[in-house]
């Protein structure tokens, strides 16, 4: 048994607790505000996921100190926008060589950095890992199958972290690839973003398949030009994630661009969802890495006219369908000119 502190108790913090304590771990799950606190270990129900029931050996505080104190293991949970200043308020407490394992993903929007890099800023001493894949919190806090990947600088991190989340229904695969899978989580929501706008205007599964595909074509191409391997891009952090939250109403980052789609604003869709839409705090920072490296990303680019410079979304459907005719893999050769 282990003993692990879930610093951020959203959708996906709560999950994963009740997933670490189910494998017989010592869990403390600690929220920034004390009213939700006080609320979770009242109710033990979390809002945002009613099917389920907070197991009482979950600890439940908003003390920093005391989650954080005699832990085997932390899992950074905060929304990506929060993960610097969660990470140095935890600063006084961290151990030397303790792991740090980070579940959220983005792209932090002023320094371009993943944020595995964000917190090794922040937490020096620290080992760290991420764990990422298609992990929708409400199947995971159901117990229904999923699979993700633990990744780590040093396989004997990746795979201890590994060792504490696998059981029957949540299998865990291990990769060297930590810039790679951060990539992918982060940059799929800007293209699901783009999915939910394409199904606010009515497009049909055509151009679903059409935005997955040239979609993970983009984020493949930024990736490798960053150091990123392409066989990840083709995995579970990549494809895999990408799929799910195209496709999935679970998805905050699809149901926000439907809202647009349909007529809403940024902000009126973000409200109307009424969690963190991460694609639209990475849409900005996945354009500024495309020019940066030079990758042609024309979706992540129309996503960034909607979102930010006023351009209507049947106007940024015309413009990728416009663009100038070109192969689909130029590395192919003709076999007659």
């Amino acid at each position: 048994m282990a003993a692990v502190g879930v610093i951020g108790s959203g959708t996906w913090g709560t999950a994963l607790a009740i997933l670490l304590s189910g494998n017989g771990h010592r869990v403390d799950l600690w929220s920034a505000l004390p009213e939700e606190a006080r609320q979770l270990r009242e109710t033990r129900r979390h809002p945002n996921l009613e099917q389920v029931t907070l197991p009482e050996e979950i600890r439940v505080t908003d003390d920093l100190e005391a989650a954080m104190g005699g832990k085997d293991l932390l899992v950074m949970a905060v929304p990506s926008v929060y993960v610097r200043q969660t990470a140095a308020k935890m600063r006084p407490w961290i151990l030397e060589g303790q792991i740090v394992t980070n579940v959220a993903k983005g792209i932090e929007e002023t320094t371009l950095l993943p944020l595995s890099e964000v917190i090794g800023q922040e937490l020096p001493g620290a080992r760290i890992a991420v764990l990422s894949g298609p992990s929708h919190a409400e199947e995971v806090s159901r117990g229904l199958p999923t699979t993700c990947v633990a990744g780590a600088s040093s396989r004997q991190t990746a795979e201890y972290v590994q060792s504490l989340f696998m059981n029957e229904i949540f299998r865990v695969y291990t990769s060297p690839d930590v810039l790679g899978i951060e990539l992918g989580g982060a940059l799929k929501n800007v293209i699901a973003l783009a999915a939910g706008i394409a199904d606010g205007l009515g497009c049909g599964d055509n151009t679903k398949a059409a935005l997955i595909t040239r979609g993970i074509a983009e984020i493949t191409r930024l990736g490798v030009a960053m150091g990123g391997k392409a066989e990840t891009f083709s995995g579970l952090t990549g494809m895999g994630d990408l799929i799910v939250t195209c496709a999935s109403m679970h998805s905050r980052n699809r149901r926000a661009g439907i809202l647009i789609g349909r007529g809403y604003t940024m902000e009126e869709a973000m409200r109307e969802v009424k969690m963190v839409v991460e694609g639209v705090f990475s849409a900005k920072a996945a354009l500024a890495l495309s020019k940066k490296y030079s990758v042609s990303m024309p979706i992540v680019e129309q996503v960034n006219a909607v979102l930010f410079d006023g351009a209507s979304p049947k106007e940024a459907v015309k413009e990728l369908m416009l663009r100038d005719r070109r192969m689909e893999n130029a590395g192919l050769e003709w076999e007659e000119q």
